[in-house]
């Protein structure tokens, strides 16, 4: 192995193995997470469900959401067992080591277990959020505010228990190396459970989102166009289904997907660590910095908390203001923690975090801006409805495409603005790993921003309960004012998730190229790669990568598509056959369309995640590890614009909507406020199936990458 190409020299700090007490801290702020997500989950249970009716409904969300879970999770089984067998065949040729297939199997089960725990404690948390409504709006607003914490909690609590698990395994087994061969075998080996993380996240973000935007959608055009009946009024056969799929795509998939990008930042950073030369405290560093944004998470928790008669932008205020509280503890204790691990002579990294902090929290409000009603882009969206449904989906799309440019702005200014004061400009190596540092640096906030986002979905069905089982009219208020900060909540997280996975996508291909030199290395093979854009291989793999997000996304677009459709025949089917159904005399049956549901996002999300799969394997084989570079670059360039178009188109049509649902431009059932639905039926996939999964698409191509390229080194075609 040679050292040069490691870049091992001049900001290498030595640390013998296992002596530094920092090392400790992943696997106490693990725990401490992990309690902390209990105690909120047993806290949730002492509050009431309220009435026998909402307790109804509640369980029935509940059901529903956890036999979707069974059946999905049945399916991923045969699809990891497969992945499993297939990786052990490549252990015995010799292409990986023993551990990478057992990584893989836990990344995943990780993955999983942290998106069920989410879902579970949304759909007990709802009908409590619901009931506490009647008390007072700051009541309800805590009680959701909790359960989302429970999904942010467990899902880094999860993520870092994994990673110490894998970090401390490895290091035992391989103690009697060299720490620069230890190093690298263990960050190599821990990049590759990144794979079984992405893969899980690809399944439930695509399936869930097939799912509840396929109820979704179904539930509105027939219900709310066509019977004229209100949003999540239980004559609506497909009003269950529609909160089913709240939880099993914004939860479960949300939670898996924010674990992937939550772990691959992290190991994809420590594994620039060995290029950039810092040896085992530079493995510390991001594990360290994520202890700490667990701790940080906490503290923020604490601090959300409202008046009675709040407006929109208080109850943001009161969101934002844990958001910020725990930014500034990590940006505090970051300091100490540069410095105790890499020293006053790498201070540079310090400023990376921060910029990486900064820039998550410039990625929030520029969101917000685009997709609260708050803002005038929303408005305009509103205020287009007026002159009917052409004109409305004009401007939401206007405001989504406008929206890249802040975008793109503080994407780019934190991954130069790192590169350079980091010293990246005489060290390489160490500029990309402060690129990576700024990825760790945004995501150390997950634990609070997580349940920033997991908040949305739970005030929704809050409402819903509320409207199927009829309360005041004061109470509705109260929990149409959560559901509508939800919206604005979950489309900045969605902006966090992709910001986050630009970042840790480009962390990953720059630990693709790595790693493809130490294989070559370890073959003996002369690995020279010419990356230039008029090399014919690169070019083709970017030109194959940029068109790669706009076909998974037609794929994703189109099974929502046709699910909403069989949504829609069922729906009228019951309108038109059970006896005084629309009159509110008859019952309506909720089962099937859950059914329908669930049978259809299970099949639809075959093709997605098949593309998403073996597309990089196959342009490994046919141009070699510079055509992958090239897919890699160009997914990522096209998939981050793409999916925030998506992202903050859909979220503005949906606050347009609710904006006019509020007694602007005519209020509920004005031709303003059907064209406002009509936007917003169009948005739902773009903002919570095709966007939201492009995100994993670029993160888990790159991991896809990373498990086969010494097969991809030895077996190119050209």
């Amino acid at each position: 192995m040679r050292l040069s190409r490691l870049g091992l020299g001049k900001h290498r700090k030595e640390a013998t193995h296992m002596s530094n007490p920092l090392i400790y801290l992943a696997p106490i702020g693990s725990i401490i997470a992990l309690l902390f997500a209990g105690y909120f989950a047993s806290t949730l249970r002492r509050y009431s469900e309220g009435t026998d009716e909402m307790k109804a409904i509640a369980a029935a969300i509940r059901e529903g959401s956890r036999a979707f879970l069974r059946r999905q999770y049945q399916t991923v089984a045969i699809f990891f067992f497969s992945m499993f067998t297939l990786l052990y065949v490549l252990v015995f040729m010799g292409y990986l080591n023993v551990f990478v297939p057992w990584a893989f199997i836990t990344g995943g089960a990780f993955s999983g277990l942290a998106g069920f725990i989410g879902m579970t404690t949304a759909t007990y948390t709802s009908a409590r959020v619901t009931n506490q409504a009647k008390t007072s709006l700051n009541a309800a607003l805590r009680v959701a505010f909790a359960g989302g914490s429970v999904m942010g909690l467990v899902v880094v609590g999860l993520g870092l228990l994994d990673l110490s698990i894998w970090y401390f395994l490895l290091n035992y087994v391989y103690q009697a190396m060299a720490e620069a061969d230890r190093i690298q075998i263990i960050t190599s080996t821990m990049l590759n459970f990144g794979m079984g993380a992405s893969a899980m996240a690809l399944f439930a973000r695509v399936g869930g989102g097939i799912y509840t935007k396929g109820a979704d959608v179904g539930a509105d055009l027939v219900g709310k166009v066509e019977a004229g009946i209100p949003e999540d009024d239980p004559r609506n056969p497909g009003v269950i289904a529609d909160n089913v799929g709240d939880n099993v795509g914004d939860i479960a998939g949300l939670g898996a997907d924010l674990y992937e990008s939550y772990v691959g930042s992290i190991v994809a950073t420590c594994a620039l660590a060995v290029a950039a030369g810092f040896g085992t405290v530079g493995v510390l560093v991001p594990l360290t910095m994520a202890a700490v944004g667990v701790l940080a998470s906490i503290v923020g928790m604490s601090f959300v908390r409202t008046g009675e008669t709040a407006t929109q932008g208080e109850l943001l205020k009161a969101i934002r203001r844990g958001v910020l509280v725990s930014g500034g503890i990590i940006a505090i204790i970051s300091w100490f923690v540069i410095i105790a691990l890499l020293g006053w002579e790498n201070i540079g990294m310090y400023f990376a975090v921060l910029f990486g902090l900064l820039g998550g929290i410039a990625i929030g409000y520029s969101t917000e801006y685009f997709t609260s009603s708050e803002y005038k882009a929303t408005k305009t969206v509103a205020e287009s409805a007026i002159t009917g449904h052409a004109t409305v989906i004009i401007q939401g799309m206007s405001v989504g495409m406008l929206s890249i440019a802040p975008f793109t702005l503080v994407i780019v200014f934190t991954i130069l603005a790192s590169f350079v004061v980091a010293g990246g400009l005489t060290s390489f190596n160490v500029g990309l790993y402060a690129v990576g540092l700024a990825a760790v640096g945004m995501l150390s906030t997950l634990g609070i921003t997580m349940a920033t986002d997991a908040y949305g979905p739970i005030a929704d069905n809050a409402g819903g309960i509320a409207e199927m089982s009829a309360q005041s009219k004061e109470v509705r208020q109260r929990t149409d004012a959560l559901d509508s900060l939800g919206n604005t909540t979950a489309a900045t997280g969605k902006g966090f998730c992709i910001g986050s996975a630009a970042l840790t996508a480009l962390a990953l291909i720059v630990a693709y190229r790595e790693q493809v030199f130490l294989i070559a290395d370890d073959l003996g093979m002369d690995m020279v790669l010419d990356l230039s854009i008029v090399n014919p291989k690169v070019l083709g793999g970017l030109l194959l990568g940029g068109m790669l997000p706009f076909l998974f996304s037609s794929l994703t677009m189109q099974a929502v598509g046709r699910t909403a459709q069989m949504v829609v025949l069922e729906v009228r089917r019951q309108f038109k056959e059970i006896p005084g159904l629309l009159e509110g005399t008859g019952k309506a049956d909720y089962a099937t369309c859950v059914d329908i549901c669930a049978k259809a996002s299970l099949k639809e999300m075959v093709w997605p995640a098949a593309v998403a799969m073996l597309s990089p394997l196959a342009m490994g084989i046919l141009l070699g590890v510079e055509g992958v570079i090239g897919l890699l670059t160009g997914a990522l360039l096209s998939g981050f614009m793409l999916a925030v178009f998506m992202a903050n188109a859909g979220g503005s049509w949906d606050n347009a909507k609710k904006y006019i649902e509020e007694g602007n431009h005519g209020g509920k059932g004005s031709e303003a406020h059907k064209a406002a639905v009509t936007g917003d039926t169009v948005g739902d996939p773009f903002k919570d199936t095709s966007g939201p999964s492009l995100d994993i698409l670029i993160k888990l191509i790159s991991m896809v990458s990373l498990v086969f390229a010494s097969f991809v080194v030895q077996n190119a075609l050209f």
